[in-house]
């Protein structure tokens, strides 16, 4: 199964005249980092929110924001009127030594200070925490569904990509038997070229062959491309999303077609071997998104 590691979800709880809302977004990243803003009465359930999270996401960058908004019927607002008072006393006095004629007038005194202060709603702390949960819960597993969906679509593009590599290293494969004693041939020519056939030491020659045929095979490189073809359709169909041994499977991939291309002296073969590795960087890309 594949997992992708982007995904957003959105979860409401409103209950008994409170309401708590749960964002979650994720993208990739190489291990499990949750960033998390709240409000501070769940500043204390920080650690078994986080616990929350990992029992559901292995890796990826998560941040979660919750909001709470709760119902209140008492007055939220309190008037300082002694400051007030205070403002007006220093106002008036000054006025007198200036003075000026013009009375002081209440919007004179809203202009030096603010005195109206806000009273936080007393919250209902065990309904906050429990609806909280719901809404975390919930948004997980929105969240969950989302990252399955997109991972299907990343699967099935690799499943494609992959099954277009391993066409074309089946092409290489036939083109592989008939190439080596092409190569010989080349060099008989060349050589005989050079020097009359009575020159040649065949022995000598038959000897140099087999040490070139060695250095042109790819043989071996083919089958361990294609060992790591099957480990990773084997590896996309697990249970689990594993995307650091798809990463593991796709550099042994790139590794190997690097060395056919370098091998393989022979301009058809390095054309696909170019294929290869153009399907083999898109599968990269997907691959850095999965879980």
């Amino acid at each position: 199964m594949i997992l992708s590691m982007t995904g957003f979800s959105k979860a409401e709880i409103n209950r008994k005249g409170m309401k708590v809302t749960v964002e979650i977004r994720t993208v990739n990243g190489r291990g499990l980092d949750v960033n998390m803003r709240s409000p501070r009465s769940l500043a204390d359930k920080e650690f078994e929110i986080r616990d929350r999270v990992k029992k559901m996401l292995k890796r990826g960058s998560v941040n979660i924001n919750i909001y709470t908004e709760a119902e209140t019927t008492s007055k939220e607002f309190n008037i300082n009127s002694e400051l007030a008072k205070g403002v007006k006393a220093e106002l008036d006095q000054c006025r007198k030594d200036l003075k000026i004629k013009e009375a002081v007038r209440f919007e004179h005194v809203l202009q030096f200070s603010n005195f109206f202060t806000q009273r936080e709603a007393e919250v209902d702390a065990a309904l906050e925490w429990t609806l909280t949960k719901d809404a975390i819960s919930k948004g997980l597993k929105i969240l969950v569904d989302m990252r399955k969906k997109e991972g299907t679509n990343i699967a099935r593009d690799m499943n494609a990509r992959i099954g277009n590599i391993h066409k074309i290293l089946k092409t290489i494969e036939d083109d592989e038997i008939d190439r080596i004693p092409r190569e010989r041939e080349k060099i008989r020519q060349r050589i005989a070229q050079v020097f009359d056939n009575d020159e040649i030491d065949e022995s000598r020659l038959q000897m140099e062959m087999v040490i070139l045929a060695d250095k042109l095979d790819i043989s071996e490189e083919c089958v361990r491309l294609q060992s790591h073809i099957k480990v990773f359709y084997d590896t996309m169909k697990d249970k689990e999303s594993n995307g650091p041994k798809l990463n593991f499977l796709l550099q042994e991939m790139l590794r190997e077609t690097n060395t056919i291309g370098s091998k393989c002296n022979d301009a058809n073969i390095a054309h696909k071997v170019v294929n290869m590795k153009e399907e083999l960087e898109r599968i990269r890309e997907q691959v850095q998104n999965v879980e």
